[in-house]
């Protein structure tokens, strides 16, 4: 079985304001760092994405790959690899916890990357690290900075 990451930020907004950050797919480009390009290829019969389309230049691991999203609940988002060209898997989640009487958002994110080619453990993980890291600062400089604005 493959090792995953995590990492977890708060945020100083509520889930719902956090969720819908993250579930605007087309402005990723222009808070994740690593997502060059978004566009939703399917939705589910909520609206929400369910396939998405993602080209990733995250330093070692660059990629065009299209994940299938799932949203077990209001505070959650699932994702895995539907297909790639470097990655054998890409499976991921948000979960979103309510702080501090609900005005903040602990978010914790999940990540298990394997690739295609030969690429040691450890630099697997740090690459992993290295992603949700930055996307977890992105997310909250998102998110709070949108509330500032």
């Amino acid at each position: 079985m493959a090792e995953h990451t995590s990492s977890s930020i708060t945020i100083e907004a509520t889930p719902a304001q956090v969720m819908a950050v993250i579930a605007d797919f087309d402005r990723y480009p222009e808070w994740t760092g690593e997502v060059k390009q978004a566009e939703v290829l399917e939705k589910d019969e909520q609206g929400r994405a369910a396939k998405v389309r993602l080209v990733l230049d995250a330093g070692a691991i660059k990629d065009d790959h299209t994940l299938n999203y799932s949203w077990p609940g209001e505070n959650v988002v699932e994702w895995s690899l539907n297909k790639s060209q470097m990655l054998r898997q890409l499976d991921g989640s948000y979960s979103l916890a309510p702080v501090a009487g609900g005005k903040h958002t602990e978010v914790t994110y999940q990540l298990t990357v394997d690739v295609k080619i030969p690429m040691l453990g450890m630099i697997k993980r740090k690459a992993e690290k290295v992603i949700i890291d930055r996307a977890l600062d992105g997310l909250k400089k998102r998110v709070e900075g949108g509330l500032a604005s």
